[in-house]
This record gives C-alpha cells, structure tokens and sequence, in this order.
C-alpha cells in the first residue's frame, strides 16, 4: 500500500484536500446532512453543476468543482436515490467510484465522510468496516492518491472508524505473520 489512511474527527468542508466527497443522493440534490453544508459553505454553483449533471444510478458518482470550498473537486458519492436508504453494496459502489474519480483526475488528497451512515441511515460500523476495506484496496492499486483521510463528525463517529480501522490493522498483521 503505497499511500496511507487516515482518521480526523472534523468539517468535512475546512479539509484542505484535491477532493472533498459529498454523501450525495442519486438525484444530486444537495439537502441535509454533509450535503447540505457543503452547498452552504460551497456556494450555488456546485448544486447548479449537479443540477446540470441530473440524476445519476445508485452507487455511482459524479464530479463537480468545489465553489468556495479549499479543494479542487466534490465527487458525489450516491449512496442512496432520494428519501431512500443506503445499503452496503450501494455505499461499496458509490466509494470505489468516487476513488476511481478522484484518482483519473490527479488526485494526490481526498476526504470522505461516512457514506450513507447519516441520513441514509446505514450502520455506522459497517459504514467504517466497507470503506476502509475500499480505501485499502485502491491504495493497493495504481492510483494518484496519497491519502484518503475519513473526516467524521463528532467523537462517536470517529470511535467506530477508529475501531474498525484498528481492527483491520490487526487482521493484515495476522495474515502477514501466517505467511511468514
């Protein structure tokens, strides 16, 4: 693994990063949530290039400039279609898109919150536990990225990353010591 994981309990919207993911819905309509305060603090002009997007599949993802914000680009992650929940393939998806998106764009930083763990109402433990599995496994790969840093907000959200990230660490360590 070339670059690394990270974990910061934070605003997604301060991260000074190429990429700032968006827990988005299918239709692209920045409502609550992480979305909500990335339209607020980004501006108009990130919901008026989703809105000329439209509407994308559940678990794709889609790019757009950041506005005011101190990145490059939002990728919106659609997790969930609207008023709808998310699921962990429709979260799997959604983050290994977004990844693939930030990477085809020179990427080197990227934050990302937890996907579908919000209003979408998916498990915040098994949230952590498929995208850090997805963050591992791109980095695995070819790619541009440095870092993908996990922005959570509030101290709970960040325990269950932080969990199940050293929970990881010690499955990797097992398996290493089993081939040795």
């Amino acid at each position: 693994m070339s670059g690394r994981v990270t974990l910061v309990e934070g605003d997604i919207t301060a991260q000074q990063v190429d990429a700032i993911v968006n827990a988005a819905n299918s239709a692209l309509k920045l409502g609550t949530g992480v979305a909500g305060a990335i339209r607020e603090r980004g501006g108009p002009s990130i919901q008026q290039e989703c809105d000329a997007i439209g509407e994308i599949a559940v678990g794709d993802a889609a790019v757009t400039g950041a506005g005011a914000l101190p990145a490059r680009y939002v990728i919106h992650a659609a997790g969930m279609p609207p008023g709808g929940h998310a699921t962990e393939d429709s979260v799997r998806r959604s983050a290994r898109r977004s990844l693939a998106l930030a990477s085809e764009r020179g990427c080197r930083t990227i934050a990302i919150p937890a996907i579908g763990a919000g209003v979408g109402g998916f498990s915040p433990q098994r949230c952590a536990e498929v995208l850090l599995e997805e963050a591992r496994t791109h980095l695995a790969g070819e790619t541009s990225l440095e870092e993908i840093r996990f922005v959570l907000f509030g101290e709970p959200a960040y325990r269950v990353f932080e969990s199940a990230n050293d929970a990881i660490k010690v499955r990797e360590q097992i398996a290493r010591m089993r081939r040795h």
